[in-house]
């Protein structure tokens, strides 16, 4: 039976009995575990008090193959990040951010750079003009990472440059992968061509400028754009969609003039 050690964020916590609990954790080097923690809530155990979504730590646990869940043996907390307990924006996108590797990180898949720009985004939120810009960036990260990096260079459904332009008409399909020509078919939501260019400029880790095409309008359509592929993606609404885009929320149909 392994014992691994590793770095990881609380994504998941539910109540296992009046001591101990079940967590998803997004841990740095073996992806994301599920495991229980027995006496986890009592006040003198292995688990610093117990496990809080979105508080970062160090794990030690048990994986035995062919179970479920794993057997988490310590936990170090290291930070609370106690920010997003007193920002009602940073705490509904941090929630929505975890929500997102919750459906979107398979179970012992090692995904670094994801940790990475996970806690990077996190620590983000502590300043509010950062929250759109962190997100939009952690989405796009989720989407390289997971394999599902829409295509913006080209038309992804026939390989075809697309029309560029400041009047320039482009839409996204969800079922191709990426940008499309604007063809007024219902498979695809119309985009500015505005939005693509800032969405190749975060691909490219670019700075977002201040004002112009990377004003807070055009960040909010980019996630908007974005928030939309990944509900495609996984097939149904998280929980934390509507905490975020409660105006998207329950609609998946004519969404493409929300992107416009």
């Amino acid at each position: 039976m392994p014992t691994i050690s590793d770095d990881a964020v609380c994504i998941r916590r539910w109540d296992f009995s009046e001591t101990s609990q079940t967590v998803g954790l997004f841990t740095r080097g073996h992806g994301v575990i599920r495991g229980l923690a027995k006496g986890a809530k009592r006040e003198k155990g292995s688990f610093s008090g117990g496990f809080d979504v979105l508080t970062c730590g160090h794990l030690v646990a048990i994986v035995k193959p062919g179970r479920d869940l794993a057997t988490l043996t310590a936990w170090d907390l290291q930070d609370t990040m106690r920010h997003l307990r007193a920002n009602l924006a940073a705490n509904r996108t941090a929630m929505y951010m975890a929500d997102l590797v919750h459906h979107m990180v398979t179970d012992h898949d090692p995904h670094e750079r994801l940790y990475d720009a996970f806690i990077e985004a996190l620590g983000a939120l502590r300043d509010p003009p950062r929250i759109d810009a962190a997100l939009l960036f952690f989405q796009w990260r989720l989407l390289e990472e997971a394999g599902y990096e829409p295509v913006l260079d080209r038309d992804a459904q026939t390989g075809r440059p697309l029309p560029e332009g400041e009047h320039a008409t482009l839409a996204f399909s969800p079922a191709s992968g990426g940008v499309v020509i604007d063809s007024g078919a219902g498979d695809r939501w119309r985009v500015r061509a505005e939005t693509i260019r800032l969405l190749r400029a975060v691909a490219a880790d670019g700075e977002l400028e201040s004002g112009g095409p990377a004003d807070s309008e055009s960040i909010e359509r980019a996630n908007r754009l974005l928030a939309s592929y990944l509900r495609e993606l996984i097939g149904d609404e998280p929980a934390t969609f509507r905490w975020r885009f409660d105006d998207l929320a329950n609609t998946k149909k004519g969404v493409g003039s929300r992107f416009s």
